[in-house]
């Protein structure tokens, strides 16, 4: 792919890409920087791209990581409070084990390439998505397509678990009816 035709492609799907980091960490300073932080991995390494899946869905993938990236460093700042008799490093140490291994260690990431293959079936689910409540949308995204826990987006959102759960399942219904008629009776 030469350059003139990857920085096109990349600026014409930069609004899809600012709306969902948007949707997902609700502050725009941080969407932008995640957007621009997955376009330019993408310029920087344009070989990386092997062409198995759309461009689309490489940056996506790209970008899903740039946001549960911003979403954990997000929580981790808050979870870091010091006492006043501790110091930073002791709270920092406490982080690690003697070994120098982290107390929690990384979840595995999976394949970015793999995560989208049917490209006009999302798009017909991104439409979906704008119809539903917002908050119900970034719940939906949040546990479906970020894949985080429940624990953790009870914890980021302040809800209950059986309020999560209604509002999942509320969100699952309207996307199935959207779905049903604009995705599956299309047939």
């Amino acid at each position: 792919m030469t350059s003139p035709d990857l920085h096109q492609q990349l600026e014409t799907m930069r609004p899809a890409l600012l709306r969902f980091a948007l949707l997902q960490l609700r502050n725009p300073e941080l969407a932008e920087d995640a957007v621009q932080e997955s376009l330019l991995a993408v310029l920087e390494k344009p070989a990386q791209f092997a062409g198995t899946s759309s461009l689309r869905t490489y940056v996506i993938g790209i970008l899903k990581f740039k946001i549960i990236d911003n979403l954990r460093v997000a929580g981790r700042m808050v979870q870091i409070e010091t006492e006043a008799d501790q110091s930073e490093d002791d709270v920092i140490d406490h982080l690690f084990t003697a070994n120098g291994h982290t107390v929690d260690p990384p979840r595995a990431w999976g394949n970015p390439d793999a995560i989208l293959e049917q490209r006009d079936f999302f798009r017909v689910l991104e439409v979906c998505l704008t119809k539903l409540p917002a908050q119900n949308a970034r719940i939906f995204m949040m546990r479906e397509w970020l894949e985080l826990e429940s624990e953790e987006i009870c914890k980021e959102l302040n809800l209950s678990s059986s309020n999560l759960w209604v509002i999942l399942y509320r969100a699952r219904l309207r996307l199935r009816e959207c779905l049903d008629i604009n995705w599956f009776a299309r047939s």
